[in-house]
């Protein structure tokens, strides 16, 4: 099997790939949209995208492509994020990693090194090698991407600003694969309408089931202004009644757009 996945090599979302293939089998890409579009593209097996992190939130890019493309998801893999910073020595004036580990390092980065620039890349992979090829930068990602350190020194280790600090990945495949067993599942619903009250109806027939949402997001349709597509998460499998049941109320509501069963999964911690 082969998953495709944000690179370079040692970035997060490379470990929680290893959940899924082998090393040698994992690819890579520089953007959400690349991986899903190549899943979607049948050119790998599966593709590992991050979906949301415990501090700063949900991944945009990942839920518009989800919004986007037909796949489905088959698995989510929670891992810890762990940071540190690594650089060739104590002396340096840029920290690069990508923009959610800035994020979640901002105490940190602002009480011991407020005068630093900081530089958003396209992964906290390529941040580190940055560091790696300009004494002048450090790079924020994971303490074992500093390698055998001969070249970069982990300078300080876990200065992400929770130590509760995770992010949960889903692996897609393509839509065939969808499947209806699973404690979760994901949904896309665009009802394409917009009046008082239509996220209170979209909710209720889960409500009304006893269903729990675990989380409810709008995000931007790009048909018009005011317009949106909801991402939503609930504690229950397609193959449960109830859940059958609610979304044909849904389905109703939402008659002039559409809705996208994403598929249920169950869930998978990785802790390297």
């Amino acid at each position: 099997m082969t998953a495709v996945t944000l690179g370079p090599e040692g970035t997060y979302s490379h470990r929680a790939a290893t959940a899924v293939a082998d090393d040698d089998e994992i690819h890579f890409r520089q953007s959400v949209t690349a991986i899903v579009d190549a899943v979607d593209a049948g050119e790998h097996d599966r593709g590992i995208i991050p979906i949301e992190n415990s501090i700063e939130g949900s991944v945009t890019e990942s839920l518009d492509a989800l919004a986007e493309y037909d796949v489905a998801v088959v698995r989510e893999i929670v891992t810890p994020i762990r940071h540190a910073l690594l650089a060739q020595g104590p002396e340096f004036d840029t920290i690069a990693s990508h923009s959610q580990a800035l994020a979640q390092c901002r105490s940190y980065l602002e009480q011991k090194y407020p005068e630093a620039t900081l530089e958003a890349v396209a992964s906290t992979a390529q941040g580190v090698e940055f560091a790696r090829d300009d004494p002048s930068m450090a790079g924020i990602g994971h303490p074992a991407n500093a390698g055998n350190g001969t070249d970069l020194e982990v300078l300080a280790e876990d200065i992400q600003d929770r130590d509760s600090n995770a992010t949960r990945f889903f692996a897609v495949a393509p839509a065939e694969e969808r499947s209806n067993g699973g404690g979760k599942t994901s949904l896309v619903v665009y009802p394409n309408a917009n009046y008082p009250g239509l996220l209170l109806e979209l909710l209720e027939p889960f409500a009304d089931r006893a269903i729990n949402l675990t989380r409810v997001e709008s995000r931007p349709s790009g048909q018009r202004l005011g317009d949106y597509v909801f991402h939503i998460d609930i504690e229950a499998g397609l193959y449960e009644s109830r859940t059958v049941d609610a979304l044909e109320e849904i389905e109703d509501l939402a008659e002039n757009g559409w809705v996208r069963r994403l598929g249920s999964y169950d869930t998978e911690h990785v802790v390297e």
